[in-house]
């Protein structure tokens, strides 16, 4: 693994930093893009990377900017690329705070915003349908072995709908909503019982 250099990965994460208008999940598609796209990280152990930083307290964008740059140059790594990743932010929100305020009613501050909304929604949706994807589903394995004899053979459609899914972790999965959404569990014994999970199962 060729990985970036300290100076590389402060400007990588200013640059997700700068970019990041939505919260984390959204530096987590650029992430994604860059450091599995460039092949310094396999994407299997980035997203292994994200439930981690989902599940520990603080922004998971943040999280995941000490944990990419620990990974690469250690404790220096984790310092230069969580300081690149804030900073834009910092400076950004600084501004805003002393400017805002006398701006927000202006018809294009109000078009900028009505804009960015559902830009960063999609976004967001990116960053949510890979992490699904990954945790929940066979999709490259399928598509490299059964999806191409689906058409020259239909009766293997059944066998390959079969193996699409990771049908343990959908069964979680559903009972992590159902939990969620019925009772009034607390979200941090969710993913204790993902974590135990995980040790057991698979």
């Amino acid at each position: 693994m060729n990985a970036p250099s300290l100076t590389e990965l402060f400007f990588i994460f200013f640059y997700i930093g700068l970019f990041t208008i939505g919260g984390g999940l959204v530096a987590i598609t650029t992430m994604q893009q860059i450091v599995v796209g460039r092949g310094w990280i396999s994407g299997e152990k980035f997203y292994n990377m994200v439930a981690i930083s989902e599940s520990t307290p603080g922004p998971i964008g943040v999280n995941m900017a000490t944990y990419i740059g620990f990974e690469f140059h250690g404790l220096p790594g984790g310092i230069v690329a969580t300081f690149g990743e804030v900073l834009p932010s910092l400076v950004c929100i600084i501004i805003i705070a002393k400017f805002f305020a006398k701006f927000q009613e202006r018809p294009l501050v109000k078009t900028t915003f009505k804009t960015l909304r559902p830009v960063t929604t999609g976004i967001i949706l990116v960053a949510c349908a890979q992490v699904f994807s990954l945790a929940l589903m066979n999709l490259p394995q399928q598509l490299s072995g059964g999806f191409k004899n689906l058409f020259s053979a239909p009766e293997t459609v059944p066998h390959f709908l079969a193996g699409l899914f990771k049908w343990k972790n959908v069964a979680f999965y559903a009972a992590a909503l159902v939990l969620l959404f019925r009772t009034k569990i607390n979200p941090i014994l969710i993913i204790l019982f993902g974590a135990a999970f995980g040790i057991v199962f698979l």
